[in-house]
């Protein structure tokens, strides 16, 4: 019965579409289609050369309206590919009836980019990830897409890039591990590293600056303007980074010593990415600290580090360097101005007039976190039950214990039920996502929802953002709010 429908929608599909062919259609530009992308202008979509007015079946759309809003005025091509359910002839059927012409076939999209420009080689990007910044790249997935999966597609997986993405060639990259005094260097290939016992693992990794915008509401602060979505999980392998180092002839230390990474992306002026992480970490098998060249079964994505990338689970983003070129063991951690000059936390008190860098610790671990995906802060809700979605995550492998949820800016608190891979003692390297479905109270005309998350450290989330105020706007962990509006 079911392939009998499945032909019936094809050959259904195929008489519009030679009914539509009888009629000659408009044409319209690619920037005629990227005018339509809002009710008041009509919402318009793109498959192939044809062009949808979709307005009509937003409301109507089973993920969701929110979710087909991410393509209006573009194409549904990329969507589709993270979404393969939507490619097949029912759903092709329900689409051709919203046709309204076709797009021009001169209209390609020139290229504004001069050769001469150093991000002219950079990848091409998944027009659902907004954009902080161009050049450098950064961006974030939206938050009803972030939540959707335990693990975070490809395509869509937070993106930041401190310079250019460098293009390099699988066949000739070599990574340089310098050996120890006495010892023999390294000069890997990647034919080499697949050489190295396989690891896998799934890890989350976070910006500093993930939910730097709220900082930004109490005071002005320098960085990039990130909501919720600078944090994203994957599956990741590679070789193990204490079995590469044990090979070129590293050991522990009775003293202090750091294991510097450098990245094969620079400025101008050669300067490279670089970073570090105590060799203590980096020797410990039980740390799983990986020179990975997969993600989530494919080799690394070119913004992603292709192709070997630091992997370092329960530590801040910025030490998980990409497109690594060199690995060393030193006295002191790295001297890149990402591990010196940036990177740390201050007083709410320090201002940029007497802020000194070298008297705070570089951040590793990051705390307890936790955000809600899912309603949107100003979003309207229907009275009767509620569905509240996140994620929450902690740094150095504590697990998540809790999440407490209140729908009265927390005066009262729900548990919230925890979701994804059940995790182990001291290696939760990655988030627990979470939801909560509760009546919403008799009367209300509007929540302000509230959630924090609590390790199994009992570490818990600071109330409001004021007293974790820096300069930089890292490590902002208050509890997330958002405040929806209620609708008979």
């Amino acid at each position: 019965m079911g392939t009998l429908l499945g032909l019936g929608a094809v050959l259904a599909y195929h008489d519009h579409r030679c009914r539509a062919a009888e009629k000659s259609p408009h044409i319209y530009t690619r920037e005629e289609v990227r005018s339509h992308s809002s009710p008041e202008t009509r919402i318009w979509v793109t498959l192939g050369c044809e062009v949808f007015d979709v307005t009509e079946f937003v409301d109507l759309h089973p993920g969701g309206p929110s979710k087909l809003m991410l393509a209006a005025g573009g194409p549904l091509e990329p969507f589709w590919a993270l979404y393969a359910v939507h490619d097949q002839p029912h759903v092709r059927e329900i689409l051709a009836q919203y046709k309204v012409g076709e797009l021009s076939p001169e209209d390609t999209a020139p290229s504004t980019v001069k050769t001469s420009d150093p991000y002219a080689d950079d990848p091409v990007r998944h027009p659902a990830l907004k954009v902080n910044s161009q050049r450098p790249f950064n961006a974030e997935p939206p938050p009803e897409l972030l939540t959707e999966n335990y693990i975070t597609p490809n395509p869509i997986f937070f993106t930041r890039n401190h310079l250019p993405v460098p293009n390099l060639d699988p066949e000739t990259y070599r990574l340089h591990v310098v050996g120890p005094p006495g010892g023999q260097s390294l000069c890997l290939s990647l034919d080499d590293l697949y050489q190295f016992p396989k690891h896998e693992i799934t890890v989350t990794l976070q910006c500093a600056g993930n939910r730097r915008s709220e900082m930004t509401r109490i005071k002005e602060v320098k960085g990039l303007e990130w909501n919720t979505g600078a944090i994203s999980t994957a599956h990741w392998a590679g070789a193990r980074l204490c079995d590469v180092l044990a090979k070129a002839g590293h050991q522990l230390c009775g003293t202090e010593a750091h294991v510097c990474f450098e990245g094969l992306d620079s400025d101008p002026t050669g300067t490279a990415y670089g970073a570090s992480i105590p060799l203590a970490r980096a020797m410990d098998p039980e740390a799983e600290v990986l020179l990975a060249y997969e993600m989530n079964g494919q080799p690394l994505p070119r913004d992603h580090g292709f192709p070997v990338r630091v992997v370092v689970p329960g530590v801040v983003g910025a030490r998980h360097v990409k497109w690594l070129g060199k690995v060393s063991v030193e006295p002191e951690e790295s001297y890149s101005h990402w591990q010196r000059r940036d990177y740390k936390g201050f007083s709410p008190s320090v201002d940029w007039d007497i802020v000194d860098f070298d008297s705070a610790p570089s951040i590793q671990e990051l705390p307890v976190q936790s955000a809600i995906t899912e309603p949107k802060d100003g979003e309207t809700v229907q009275s009767g039950e509620v569905t509240i979605k996140g994620y929450a995550w902690s740094g150095g492998g504590r697990a998540v214990v809790r999440v407490d949820v209140s729908l009265d800016g927390g005066l009262t608190w729900q548990v919230a039920e925890l979701d994804g891979e059940e995790q182990r003692p001291r290696k939760a390297w990655a988030w627990r996502l979470w939801q909560l479905q509760a009546p919403v109270p008799a009367g209300k005309k509007e929540l302000n929802i509230v959630c924090k998350a609590v390790d199994d450290s009992y570490n818990v989330q600071p109330d409001t953002v004021a007293p974790i105020w820096n300069l930089r706007g890292v490590l902002s962990n208050a509890w997330h709010r958002v405040h929806v509006h209620v609708t008979p």
